[in-house]
């Protein structure tokens, strides 16, 4: 593969392409990619005075099976613009390769190797849930938010929905439109929470709970005396 030097509305000097040979070494950029098919080299000048420091614009475009990297630059002489411009290519080839790199040498981690390589970190069940020991050697399995303590029950999902006050009617209405079995709410009336639920055939139950007023009370107490104090 050859490097392409070319001039748009401006002449290419010899000593510039040899300049260009020496600094976009194709060893170098082929240890990066090497499914390089082509690399071309533009050169434009702006004839505007203005802009006398921007006024050589060097172009570098690298075309391979993968996606077309380009690099430019602008500097008062070509030179300079094509350092820049060759510093910019190099970045964003490196940037190329890393990422094919991580892609196909560095394998990901199951979460039950997670431990072999991360300090302190739980073991994975084969439920998929994870699990340590306390202080007492007792096994802690973390289930969501919750910690099970030895033998537990298995939350397979955990759910927060924001609920609106709602008739009975329209509770049963609403368990019939998701589809489930049952339904929790929070009664219109009651303003506690209730849960309606399917029976055999076409009948349903409701389930109601009222908070223990000798439950509250005491709670009630203790804030009280916590405040007081």
């Amino acid at each position: 593969m050859d490097i392409v030097v070319k001039g748009r509305k401006t002449e290419v000097p010899e000593r510039f392409r040899k300049h260009v040979a020496e600094k976009l070494k194709l060893e170098k950029i082929q240890k990066l990619d090497g499914k390089v098919i082509s690399l071309d080299v533009e050169v434009s000048k702006e004839p505007n005075p203005r802009q006398a420091d921007r006024s050589d614009r060097v172009e570098i475009t690298l075309r391979s099976r993968g996606p077309v990297i380009r690099a430019e630059a602008a500097a008062s002489d070509p030179y300079a613009a094509l350092d820049l411009a060759a510093e910019k290519l190099d970045a964003r080839l490196r940037k190329q390769h890393d990422k094919r790199y991580s892609r196909r040498g560095a394998r990901r981690l199951t979460a039950a190797e997670v431990p072999d390589h991360v300090p302190d970190a739980a073991t994975l069940n084969g439920n998929g849930t994870f699990q340590e020991e306390d202080s007492d050697g007792v096994p802690v399995k973390k289930i969501g938010s919750l910690e099970v303590k030895g033998e537990g029950p298995l939350v397979v999902r955990e759910k927060t929905h924001v609920a609106s006050p709602m008739t009975l009617d329209q509770a049963l209405y609403e368990m019939e439109l998701v589809g489930h079995d049952f339904y929790l709410f929070i009664d219109s009336e009651t303003k506690e929470p209730s849960v309606v639920y399917r029976r055999h055939a076409y009948d349903y139950g409701v389930i109601h709970l009222n908070t223990d007023p000798m439950v509250a009370e005491g709670e009630s107490q203790a804030a009280g005396g916590t405040l007081g104090g």
